[in-house]
């Protein structure tokens, strides 16, 4: 994938934002009579308020707009389900095109095909797929350099996806580390890699260590991560949930004090959102609700 800007490159997690993809709620949700259709079986913790989804969206938006130059947006898709709000899952971007998932989550295999069509419609080109019987989701993956991507082995990310993941990698001289993650909640819940692990610089990285992989964990010590510990009572308000918009500029939902003075404390600038209906109800935070394509290097 060839960029019109100097240094620049999709292998971070941390850059400046500079195009990144996102679904608004509106086109995602549709109505409240497609929210009392489908947040039960997509195992959302309650009902979203369309309205106030599209509140929330708006501010979250504009939080985007501030940071980041070309904004693309997902159109609305009557075969895909409210989850698509959560657009990182059906791709990843490399700087040889993107790579469109097999989502682990039955009830999500058409959004890659959507987000497929999204990126030929904007001359964004492809690298390749991950095919059944593997399946990945863009929150299993998280790059720790310009060469090397983490992927979670997890209930949405087999170890098939890996491996197709880990082939076409190879082409574009790329590595892939594994992260073994631990069964936790089970195969109904959504546990990804991104759950735990959020980097927001070269050097540091917001985690939740009590479900984090030894080895990995380890290895983000080797390479001289200051890791920000996010505390027991934020986990589930998605404190680990956090995106970089440059480096040490990081945007969270609203309601983890905690976390946020953590981060403050080492050295970074925290902007907050409200998402009670865009993410805390869906399990869905800021990494979730983004596709970045470039980043500055």
């Amino acid at each position: 994938m060839q960029s019109i800007y100097m240094k620049l490159t999709c292998h971070s997690e941390f850059g400046k934002l500079k195009s990144l993809f996102i679904k608004r709620s509106k086109d995602a949700f549709v109505s409240d009579a497609q929210i009392d259709q489908q947040w039960k079986d997509l195992n959302y913790l309650s009902r979203p308020d369309f309205t106030n989804a599209v509140k929330e969206y708006d501010a979250f938006e504009n939080m985007l707009h501030q940071y980041s130059d070309t904004i693309f947006h997902l159109p609305a898709k009557n075969n895909v389900t409210m989850d698509s709000i959560y657009c990182r899952d059906a791709a990843i971007a490399t700087n040889k095109g993107m790579i469109i998932c097999n989502m682990g989550k039955a009830a999500r295999l058409n959004e890659p095909h959507a987000e497929h069509e999204a990126f030929l419609q904007n001359n964004i080109p492809v690298l390749g797929a991950i095919s059944a019987p593997g399946t990945v989701e863009g929150g299993d993956v998280a790059w720790l350099d310009e060469n090397t991507l983490a992927a979670g082995h997890t209930y949405r990310t087999n170890e098939e996806g890996i491996n197709q993941l880990k082939a076409l990698l190879q082409t574009i001289g790329v590595d892939v580390v594994v992260a073994e993650l631990p069964h936790y909640k089970g195969p109904a819940d959504v546990f990804h890699l991104m759950s735990i692990f959020s980097p927001v610089d070269k050097d540091i990285a917001v985690v939740y260590s009590p479900l984090m992989p030894i080895a990995f964990r380890n290895l983000l010590l080797e390479r001289n991560y200051k890791l920000v510990e996010v505390p027991d009572n934020e986990f589930d308000s998605m404190g680990c949930n956090v995106l970089a918009l440059a480096p040490r500029t990081c945007l969270m939902v609203a309601g983890n004090p905690k976390t946020k003075s953590l981060l403050e404390n080492a050295g970074c600038h925290v902007i907050e959102y409200i998402g009670e209906d865009i993410s805390v109800k869906g399990g869905g935070g800021p990494t979730c609700l983004t596709r970045p394509i470039w980043r500055e290097m």
